[in-house]
């Protein structure tokens, strides 16, 4: 039993350094002799684990993901109006991202390097699936604007990202109004007009 905790706490070692190197240096000035010395592992510690750097980062990158979509569907209720099932995811992907922004920066990275390969790309997309589910209810419904769920994502997700680093740079500050003004701003961006 000591053993095998040894072996997840080592693999967990090289997860969080992962995210943290990921997120100071890039992908690219994240070798793995990096990697090890942060989880104080021997580098040849990792291959028991990870085939090589790609295999580190998607696993990392999904297990990250799958946390993240946890968390923002942890209270949304599949029979909420469309408009209150956006508030409530938006609000909880808020909360993720301000308030676990080592998590939160990872994916921002994530979302933009070719480091992620496509099938564990689209793995992520798949954890997003309630969200999109909802999306297209309101399409049908004529609530939600009928274009590509990559805009709808682009307009009314993405931009938490940007408030994120801004209010961790400390050049906003993210109280309750302006995170309420966040989420019209994100629900003007994606609802049909007149809605």
């Amino acid at each position: 039993m000591a053993k095998l905790q040894k072996s997840i706490d080592k693999k967990n070692a090289l997860i969080n350094a992962t995210i943290e190197l990921v997120n100071n240096n890039g992908f690219h000035a994240t070798p793995m002799s990096k990697i090890a010395k942060m989880a104080k592992v021997s580098p040849a510690t990792i291959y028991l684990y990870f085939e090589n750097k790609q295999d580190l980062v998607n696993q990392t990158y999904l297990l990250v993901k799958s946390k993240y979509t946890a968390y923002a569907f942890a209270t949304y209720n599949a029979n909420l109006s469309v408009e209150e099932g956006f508030r409530t995811i938006w609000y909880r992907i808020a909360e993720f991202k301000f308030n676990d922004c080592k998590n939160g920066l990872f994916l921002a990275q994530c979302d933009n390097t070719p480091m992620i390969d496509e099938s564990s790309r689209q793995e992520g997309i798949r954890h997003l699936q309630p969200l999109l589910d909802l999306w297209e209810r309101g399409k049908k419904e004529g609530i939600i604007k009928p274009v590509s769920n990559y805009l709808l994502y682009a307009y009314s997700i993405n931009p938490l990202s940007f408030l994120m680093l801004n209010n961790q740079r400390g050049t906003c500050t993210l109280d309750e109004q302006f995170i309420e003004d966040a989420y019209q701003s994100a629900w003007s961006s994606i609802k049909c007009e007149g809605k």
